[in-house]
């Protein structure tokens, strides 16, 4: 399990995917297609068209990391298919890479207590 320390912003690019390209291929996909730095320490997660692979990239400050994960089962569960990226929280990239529905993953609200 990758488990990123700190903050980190966490985008899952919601179109699949040519799957044979490299990090050097995605992070060009990053810049071009979604204007942004592929080098900021930024987690880029991306989809094949079948559902049980990722490829994750990610700038470490020494060099650009790609994990690829094929997952047995079902597979992993991702949005309708359209352009661009989706932001996600820690806790839904957790659930997404362990292969559990992501969307169900929310925030806790804090209540705050009422006067008794």
């Amino acid at each position: 399990m990758i488990s990123p320390s700190g903050n980190f912003r966490i985008y899952l690019a919601a179109q699949p995917v040519d799957f044979r390209k490299g990090m050097d291929g995605l992070a060009a996909i990053v810049q071009t297609e979604f204007d942004l730095d592929p080098f900021s320490g930024t987690i880029f997660v991306f989809r094949a068209k079948r559902a049980d692979r990722l490829k994750i990239i990610v700038w470490d400050g020494t060099g650009l990391v790609l994990v690829h994960k094929r997952i047995e089962g079902v597979g992993f569960v991702w949005p309708r298919t359209r352009d661009g990226v989706i932001s996600l929280t820690r806790s839904q990239f957790e659930a997404l890479f362990d292969g559990l529905d992501w969307t169900k993953v929310r925030a806790r609200t804090q209540r705050r207590p009422v006067c008794a």
